[in-house]
């Protein structure tokens, strides 16, 4: 059993989809869960009110995660709030399905922004925080196309590509503290995102995968659970594919 008791754990986007489903899942392990949000102030206070009618600890935290300093104030809360932070995941997104020769540098922006200076500047500044920790965890969180590419997700693909580099850099880098930094790159989830354009095309997208469904945030949030563990202590420098078999290594 996933034993959390004592952590505290920074999940942004946590409010909706795999996001609230991690912040659920920690929650149950025993992690006191600082849940952030952009603009779905009701989601994540929804969420808020889930973990704690079922007896755990929780918080909504507004912040842009591309804001470098709005992000050094929320880490500066949550240790307020909370005392320390144990586990980081990086699971804000910004992706917009569209051919790569019809964007424009404002949608490269817009998705770079959050997608890759949203993880460098949560990791940055939850940094010092998670090596203090001593048992420090980082997980991000990503679309599949990141590790083999995608036709209209260039964008988003490039950004997380990023993301996983930096996981690796910081597995090495603050390894000697404590602390582990994965990547786990999904396939298609069931979200409110895009949701007529899966609706329209499922019978297509079903056969791609080799188990004939679509992902749930439920298949996604266990894995979290055991790379924040100390049983997850000795994986690091990874990116663990969730796909229902959409891509293999």
């Amino acid at each position: 059993m996933i034993d959390l008791q004592g952590r505290v754990a920074l999940v942004t986007g946590g409010g909706r989809d795999v996001g609230a489903a991690i912040s659920k899942t920690l929650a149950a392990a025993g992690a006191t869960i600082a849940v952030n949000y952009h603009n779905s102030k009701g989601a994540a206070e929804a969420v808020v009110a889930d973990i704690q009618k079922a007896g755990g600890k929780a918080k909504a935290f507004q912040a842009d995660i591309a804001d470098a300093g709005v992000v050094r104030q929320l880490v500066a809360d949550v240790k307020s709030d909370f005392g320390k932070l144990d586990i980081l995941v990086n699971n804000a997104g910004l992706v917009f399905r569209k051919r790569f020769a019809e964007s424009t540098p404002d949608d490269w922006k817009t998705q770079i922004d959050t997608c890759l200076y949203g993880a460098l500047n949560c990791c940055h500044s939850a940094g010092p925080l998670l090596e203090a920790s001593g048992r420090g965890r980082i997980i991000s969180i990503m679309g599949d196309s990141s590790r083999v590419g995608e036709s209209g997700l260039a964008l988003a693909a490039a950004s997380r590509a990023g993301t996983i580099a930096l996981m690796k850099s910081l597995a090495r880098e603050w390894g000697r503290s404590g602390v582990t930094a994965n990547s786990i790159s999904l396939g298609l989830i069931e979200t409110e995102h895009d949701k007529t354009w899966v609706e329209a095309n499922r019978e297509k997208l079903v056969k791609a995968y080799a188990i004939r469904r679509l992902g749930l945030p439920s298949d996604i949030a266990p894995m979290v659970a055991l790379l924040a563990s100390d049983a997850g202590g000795w994986i690091t420098g990874q990116t663990i594919s969730i796909s229902g078999g959409f891509s293999m290594i």
